[in-house]
């Protein structure tokens, strides 16, 4: 029987450490943001957290469909850089704006996740 071995350049974007990261990173954003939707935290820590989620799901979904390859135009790392620094500076930013004012324990999980 003959089996297909893979390239690394050709590995599936889902088994790769790259797409575990992203996926993890999804999973972290929607644990947050479903703990502020519950304690009803104020709408910008949902908004915040649901854009962070909107856009690590279209990238999972860019890399899933290798779109990264057939639009060359974009230099996708950087852009990948520039996405993981802008994303970490707002998510800090919402995890210690849930931990001053009065909290629920709802809202404190959602800023402990990051």
């Amino acid at each position: 029987m003959l089996t297909v071995k893979l390239k690394p350049r050709h590995r599936l974007f889902c088994f790769s450490v790259n797409g575990h990261v992203k996926m993890l990173r999804l999973a972290l954003t929607v644990t947050s943001m479903t703990l502020f939707i519950i304690a009803q935290a104020p709408e910008p820590y949902i908004v915040v957290t649901g854009f962070e989620v909107t856009v690590a799901f279209f990238f999972i979904v860019l890399y899933i469909l290798r779109l990264d390859q057939l639009i060359d135009c974009i230099f996708w790392p950087l852009l990948d850089i520039i996405n993981s620094v802008v994303t970490a500076v707002f998510m800090i930013v919402i995890s210690v704006l849930a931990l001053i004012p009065e909290t629920t324990t709802y809202i404190v999980l959602g800023g402990f996740s990051f």
